[in-house]
């Protein structure tokens, strides 16, 4: 077992534990609800009393055995393992409690925790199964974001639990789902996010080169044509970090202003100067 592996597991550990701890300190206590196999859960737990760690394994067992082969092997593992400490977790923090009678406080910190605690396990490359197996399929086979497919999911059972929670439960609950995954989003994503610049410019040479020199980031040069005029046009591609979007605004600006370009937001960006492929 390599020292990534052993990193992995104790974030999915960590992550297993502070997503326990968002069920039974903020949502549970003030009646809220949640989206996945966890919501199912807390439902059967409002109307039957039934433990939620015990519910938990059993339900997101029979889930992964159903949905393992959409899986690889290592987030198999990994998933196997997040089930077995979150519910573990779930059970030995079941009685803990957090004294706040603030609703909306309550709502915000409960997806605080639980955007933290997912996204941990995401990060990892890990899954607590349930809903989070169905967006990881979405994310694989259509290109979902991950944060998004989840709330998608999530939002379905924490409908479903309208007539046991209530109108303002159930509001709270939207409210908690929104910023659990947008905190899950940049657990995931991290705080640097990636914009993919394509410029078309006669000055491409020029442009380039000041890219290349005052930027120190690489540019690709893909020929072309414009198709109404039919005249050959070179077409630059460059990846930078959000933060540089303006020096490269001002450096095209310079050279030419009738330059035409388009920015993308990419993730996952992978190669010299930003992540190592290996990792």
């Amino acid at each position: 077992m390599n020292r990534k592996t052993i990193t992995d597991i104790l974030l999915i550990i960590a992550g297993s534990f502070i997503f326990a701890l968002d069920i039974n300190l903020f949502v549970i206590p003030h009646d809220l609800a949640e989206g996945g196999v966890t919501g199912v859960t807390i439902i059967l737990y409002y109307l039957f009393k039934w433990s939620p760690g015990l519910v938990n394994l059993i339900l997101n067992a029979i889930l992964l055995i159903v949905g393992y082969k959409f899986l690889d092997r290592q987030t198999t593992i990994y998933t196997v393992i997040a089930i077995v400490f979150n519910s573990l977790f779930l059970h030995l923090t079941e009685g803990w409690t957090l004294s706040s009678n603030e609703l909306l406080l309550n709502a915000i910190f409960g997806g605080v925790f639980a955007g933290v605690g997912i996204g941990l396990i995401v990060r990892a490359g890990g899954t607590t199964a349930g809903s989070v197996i169905l967006a990881r399929i979405a994310h694989k086979y259509w290109d979902w974001n991950i944060s998004y497919a989840l709330l998608f999911f999530d939002l379905i059972v924490a409908f479903s639990s309208f007539f046991i929670i209530g109108a303002q439960s159930l509001m709270l609950t939207i409210i908690m789902l929104f910023v659990g995954t947008k905190v899950m989003e940049f657990i995931i994503e991290g705080l640097n996010p990636r914009k993919a610049v394509t410029i078309i410019s006669k000055e491409y040479e020029h442009i380039a080169q000041e890219i290349n020199v005052m930027m120190e980031r690489g540019v690709t040069v893909f020929p072309g044509y414009g198709y109404y005029t039919k005249s050959p046009k070179e077409v630059l591609y460059v990846v930078i970090n959000k933060q540089e979007v303006p020096v490269l605004k001002k450096i095209v600006k310079s050279v030419d202003k009738e330059a035409f370009i388009t920015i993308h937001d990419v993730r996952d960006v992978f190669g010299e100067g930003f992540i190592d492929l290996a990792k």
